[in-house]
């Protein structure tokens, strides 16, 4: 009989009084509706849990009880083109058992127990099987393999295997005996705890690029598959819609989504966008390869905080079986503030800002778990973190900046000046930086040639010397610049609207391949270099720019088809003729 009850409850905090039979985070049940909660303290006297539900209506005398495991989920086909809550519950399916608004204790299994999946066993009887090895394969969807892999901490040999054919997530499909002789049947499913970070066979080098056909983001500050990056920006800076183009357009395998605390508008937005959207690799709904979940700001504050562990776990799981992962969390802020509440609740003495002493440790946590490796089932796979953060009035001191920054490569930094006047993506490209240079210039000198580094270089060399020209012309004028200056500010002005600003509406510029920002950024400097040398002539620059060739590579985005770089060699051919007359 179960005599832990409630002693006391502050929030999603409750406390159990005299109870030794919980262990450290473990899961348990909270009240007579079951609620989820996760052990986080325990003492001589009290055990404190985290709820991951409203504790509307708990009282104390309430019974607890425990699961006797920590706080997991449930791993197997039918996670992608779903939409979980924070703990893994699928709102889908908790919608037709209790309509639009979720009940609370709703207790639906994480995979749907009934469906009928297409079998396809990958081993015999006596093979011998390891660890995160594959022993059967399932078409999730109509482009992602679902291969089932052996929980990482079993092993044996195999002594029965079910024939081929449709089975239920929960079915026996291969019974093993380890080396002590004990029996262990194979289901399609594992369970693992979200705290725990997937054991790997060996962690590699980030030296391959994840492609996101965003000039900005390609060019000057790229980020690795298995790479970390943060995209931080005060409100309305454009977070959420840059990590909606990252979704849409990168060259992952699977997307998973962690909307944690944001506005539920802008989650549904979410949905409805990505449902209508087509894979651009595959010509399938882009949700044939994506897992969204969502934790919006009106759900439970505690759940927040899982939710960027499932989220990470969910990625692990499909990185096991070779496939390369993104997931974006928007934002990690909002999870540091349900850190800060929990922490308050449980009376700890408050850090900077008022958020607890273990703020950076956490963040470490979730970021070292990217990364890109051999896998225990053979083959590659990586996993790409992309962090949200919101700093309030766009202050990047501020605490959840400052350490997101100790623990990630690449910066994004979203600028209020440029989001208000309309350039997006809002990415400043002094404030900004990215450093896997060189782990990834290799990969760019074999696959684009040694002359995109170079161009990538020379265009960030005039985004400096603007940057330091403008302060001159804040203060006394651009008049007085000489000539040679003054087209420094012309080319920085080419690159900064025609290459750096891109229209994530227009079929061809809302994403651009590789080769077509290599030749963008040889025809802005190829008029650079021409133009330098029309000026040490002593022509005046008003009549390099009477020419329209400035304001015609402004528009070269729109112009030239995605298919049809050949175009480039008009512009460029356009751009001697007319220099050259003038110097004749």
């Amino acid at each position: 009989m179960n005599n832990n009850v409630i002693f006391g409850i502050n929030g999603p905090v409750v406390t159990v009084k005299n109870a030794d039979c919980f262990e450290m985070l473990e899961m348990v049940h909270v009240g007579e509706q079951n609620l989820v909660g996760e052990v986080i303290g325990i003492t001589d006297k009290l055990t404190t849990i985290q709820v991951y539900e409203e504790t509307t209506g708990l009282k104390p005398g309430d019974p607890v009880t425990g699961t006797g495991a920590p706080m997991n989920v449930l791993l197997g086909p039918g996670i992608i083109d779903n939409i979980f809550d924070g703990i893994e519950r699928p709102l889908k399916a908790i919608e037709e058992q209790s309509g639009a608004f979720i009940g609370r204790g709703a207790s639906v299994s994480s995979l749907d127990s009934d469906h009928l999946w297409d079998v396809t066993m990958k081993v015999k009887v006596g093979d011998r099987l390891e660890g995160g090895q594959i022993y059967a394969s399932i078409p999730e969807t109509q482009i992602i393999e679902h291969r089932v892999m052996l929980h990482p901490d079993l092993s044996g040999k195999v002594i029965e295997v079910k024939p081929d054919g449709q089975y239920r997530v929960f079915d026996t499909v291969a019974v093993i005996e380890d080396d002590l002789g004990q029996r262990h049947d194979l289901q399609l499913c594992q369970r693992w705890p979200i705290r725990t970070a997937r054991p790997v066979k060996k962690r590699l080098s980030p030296t391959v690029p994840l492609i996101t056909g965003q000039r900005v983001m390609d060019t000057l500050f790229p980020i690795a598959k298995g790479g970390t990056a943060a995209i931080p920006g005060g409100f309305g800076t454009g977070k959420t819609m840059s990590q909606h183009q990252l979704a849409k357009w990168c060259d992952a395998d699977i997307i998973i989504y962690v909307g944690c605390g944001e506005r539920g508008n802008e989650m549904s937005q979410v949905l409805t966008e990505f449902s209508e959207l087509i894979d651009p690799k595959s010509n399938r709904p882009l949700t044939d390869r994506t897992v969204l979940i969502a934790n919006t700001s009106n759900m439970p504050v505690a759940a927040r905080e899982a939710s960027i562990y499932t989220g990470v776990t969910l990625a692990e799981y499909y990185r096991d079986m070779g496939y390369h992962v993104a997931m974006m969390a928007d934002s990690t802020s909002r999870w540091a503030e349900a850190l800060r509440e929990i922490s308050g609740r449980l009376e700890e003495m408050p850090a900077e800002e008022g958020f607890p002493a273990y703020l950076p440790s956490r963040l470490a946590e979730y970021y070292e778990r990217g990364g890109r490796a051999n896998v225990l089932s053979g083959g590659e796979g990586s996993v790409t973190l992309i962090g949200a953060v919101s700093p309030q009035g766009s202050d990047f001191s501020e605490p959840v900046t400052q350490n997101t920054k100790r623990f990630t490569r690449v910066f994004w930094a979203l600028d209020k000046s440029l989001a208000y006047a309309r350039h997006y993506p809002a990415i400043n490209w002094i404030n900004s930086y990215s450093e896997y240079f060189t782990d990834l210039d290799p990969w760019f000198i074999e696959n684009l040639g040694e002359e995109f580094v170079e161009y990538r270089n020379r265009i960030s060399a005039i985004l400096q010397e603007e940057s330091s020209l403008m302060e001159i012309v804040k203060l006394i004028g651009s008049d007085v610049l000489p000539d040679d200056q003054k087209l420094v500010i012309e080319t920085a002005r080419v690159i900064r609207v025609g290459f750096l600003q891109q229209n994530a509406f227009h079929p061809e510029d809302t994403y651009v391949p590789l080769e077509k920002q290599k030749l963008m950024m040889k025809t802005i400097l190829h008029l650079h270099s021409k133009s330098k040398e029309v000026v040490s002539r002593e022509i005046p620059i008003s009549k390099i720019i009477s020419l329209g060739l400035f304001d015609k590579l402004n528009k070269m985005k729109y112009d030239i088809p995605n298919n049809r770089l050949d175009l480039f060699d008009d512009y460029l051919a356009e751009i001697d003729e007319k220099l050259g007359a003038l110097l004749r």
